[in-house]
């Protein structure tokens, strides 16, 4: 059975070429680049949060599951909130130092602190 793609083609009237390929809006993932060679810089934010103070990870180069995975991690060895998401890992409060160590124990040396 032929798979029903016709939402994939709203915007398609008709094509009388034969070899027509319809173009779809996926957006290819990036592969994720080595730990070793990944450049996380560590910051710490203020700006639009209420006067609260979250500490930013910026810098990833890779896929949406490989940047939840590593902000789980850092949320549960920090045992704060947090999100991740855009390549940003944001945590909950000022933990620049902390984050550094753990970045540099799992293999990220080119991570700094900003």
């Amino acid at each position: 059975m032929k798979h029903n793609d016709w939402k994939e083609r709203l915007n398609i009237v008709y094509s009388t070429n034969p070899d027509f390929q319809y173009e779809t809006d996926k957006i290819e993932e990036i592969e994720t680049s080595p730990k070793e060679k990944q450049n996380l810089r560590i910051s710490l934010d203020k700006r639009n949060r209420g006067g609260k103070k979250v500490t930013l990870i910026t810098g990833f180069v890779g896929k949406d599951e490989d940047l939840q995975d590593l902000g789980k991690q850092l949320k549960v060895k920090c045992g704060v909130g947090g999100s991740a998401k855009n390549g940003e890992i944001i945590i909950q409060g000022d933990f620049r130092e902390k984050i550094c160590e753990i970045l540099l124990k799992t293999g990220y040396q080119k991570s700094k602190i900003i």
